[in-house]
Parts: structure tokens; sequence; C-alpha cells
């Protein structure tokens, strides 16, 4: 049985996890449980499966609803559990949602369908996450990823869909900071903003986000807690000095390499998480290279 979570619990650092595949290019349900069970005892406040480093939108819904049961046993109660439900289709999203909920997820993160550019207006966007939250039988995180969807979800349609009783936050996954000062600025105060890359992740913070999905969090989990930490604690100086000590790993990660990144980065921090799915090709030899440097000053990697 879900429950609906309080506004609250979904502040803080999630984890982004990608979904590992076999030698025959399916879902390995046995590798996701070891890299779930391992990572549920760092320091992070949850995790978030079937995202954009999840590779969903490379999944069917049979491997989606795959990987959320797998995720679901593998993941502490004490964690926060959220599932990527974005789909092209209203239909479609709704389902997932109910599927998503049904499996156990605490919270949906539904990305903005993107096919249809031109038509994804402010009005269309209004209408498609109403009817989502509406049928959810769990909480709704709006999900923005301009440089993957090609469009945008705007301040004003952020606002009209915040007084939704169950739609409690977004995913921002631009860096820019003026544009989350926006969305924080035109949303009630319990609406959870939520960063999505650790290259902005402190300047995100002094703007009102509430936490963040960080790629960065699955491979480095106790320096972005940390980061986190030290922000609310008013410790400005520490969390800046950390923040620049993680922006050239977050660079590699997010604007370089990418999802076959993340998976190589995940390699050298101890976590079996497998390749990316085809059409993603592995990074080359020479960004295992340069991700092993830029890890190695973190004392949490193994040697």
């Amino acid at each position: 049985m879900s429950t609906i979570v309080g506004h609250m619990n979904l502040a803080g650092v999630f984890a982004p996890v990608p979904t590992p595949f076999d030698d025959r290019d399916r879902v390995d349900t046995a590798r996701l449980r070891g890299v779930l069970t391992k990572m549920a005892a760092r320091p992070i406040d949850g995790v978030v499966i079937l995202g954009s480093n999840g590779e969903a939108v490379l999944m069917d819904d049979f491997e989606s609803d795959q990987v959320i049961i797998t995720a679901r046993e593998a993941i502490p109660r004490t964690k926060r559990f959220i599932v990527g439900t974005g789909r092209e289709s209203t239909q479609a999203a709704v389902k997932a949602a109910k599927r998503a909920a049904e499996h156990g997820a605490d919270a949906v993160l539904v990305r903005t369908p993107g096919f249809f550019k031109t038509q994804m207006t402010t009005d269309a966007f209004v209408r498609h996450y109403t009817a989502v939250a509406d049928a959810s039988p769990v909480p709704v995180l709006l999900y923005n990823f301009t440089a993957l969807t090609g469009v945008t979800l705007l301040p004003a349609a952020v606002s009209a869909l915040a007084t939704h009783p169950n739609i409690v936050g977004m995913k921002e996954s631009g860096g820019d900071t003026a544009l989350i000062a926006d969305l924080v600025a035109g949303t009630p105060s319990d609406f959870i903003v939520l960063a999505g890359t650790v290259l902005t992740f402190y300047s995100a913070l002094g703007v009102g986000a509430k936490g963040g999905i960080l790629a960065l969090a699955c491979v480095l989990p106790d320096a972005c807690v940390q980061l986190f930490t030290l922000f609310n604690a008013g410790r400005h100086a520490e969390a800046l000095a950390l923040q620049r000590q993680l922006t050239p790993i977050a660079k590699l990660l997010g604007q370089q390499y990418g999802v076959p990144g993340l998976k190589a980065a995940l390699a050298l921090a101890g976590y079996d998480a497998g390749l990316p799915r085809p059409p993603l090709v592995p990074v080359p030899d020479s960004a295992v290279t340069a991700l092993r440097e830029a890890l190695s000053q973190f004392e949490e990697i193994p040697a």
C-alpha cells in the first residue's frame, strides 16, 4: 500500500539510478538489486528509477514494471522511492503513474511530453499534468529537461499546476539559476523545486531549491549530501568550496558523457551497472581515464 507522502519528505538529495542490462540487452534485475542495495546504505534521501539516467525512454512497459518491482524490494522504506513515469501520451502517462503506485512508488516523476514540440504550449502541459495528477494515487513531481526534450515547462505552467493538491514539486534539469528562482517565487512555500545538476547545485539551493536529483549522487553520494547539509547549516564557504571541487566531475558526467559516462563512473565507484543500452554506446577508454582521474580525489571512491 502506498501512502501519500508529506511535501517535506521529498526535499533532499536523490540518486537517479541507471538500469543495468545484461549481455543480451535484457533488464538485469539481479544487477539492479545489487546496485540499489549498496546505494540504499549511503546517506542519500532516496532514489529515482526510470528517469533519464535510467534509460527509461529505451524501455517498454513490461521492462519498466520489472524494474519498479525489483527496486521496491531492494529499497528500504526509510528511503524515498520515486519512479519516472513520463510518456508521450496523457493516457499512457496516467497508466504508468497508476502502475508505479501499485508497485510501491512513493511519488512519480513525470517528464514533459516533447515529440510534438510546437504544440506543447502552457495550456497543453497544464491539461496533461492535471489529468495525470487527478488520476495518480501518489504525489506527482513535474519534470523539465529542455536539453533532452526540446520543450520547456515555463514558470506560468508550473505556477498553475502547483495549486493542484497532488502536484508537490518539480525537477528542473537545466542549470539556469534564474529560472529556478522564478519557479520558487511562483509556487507555494511547500512546493519542492529540485535541481537536476550538481554544476549549479549550490546556487540553486541559494535561490530556494529544496534539494536535487543528481546523477553525481549515484557516484559521490557522501559529497553531494555534504554540500546540501553544509548549505542548510549556513556553512556557505565550505559548501561553496565543495561545489567547486565537484564541478569538474559533474561537467564530465553531465555535459560530456551522459548516461554512458554515469555507468562508467559507477563501475569506477565499485557498482556493477552494466553497459548503456543501444543505441547508446559505451564511453571510450580516454573517457574512463578522465573520469578515474576526476574521481580519484574523493575518499569515498575505492582505490
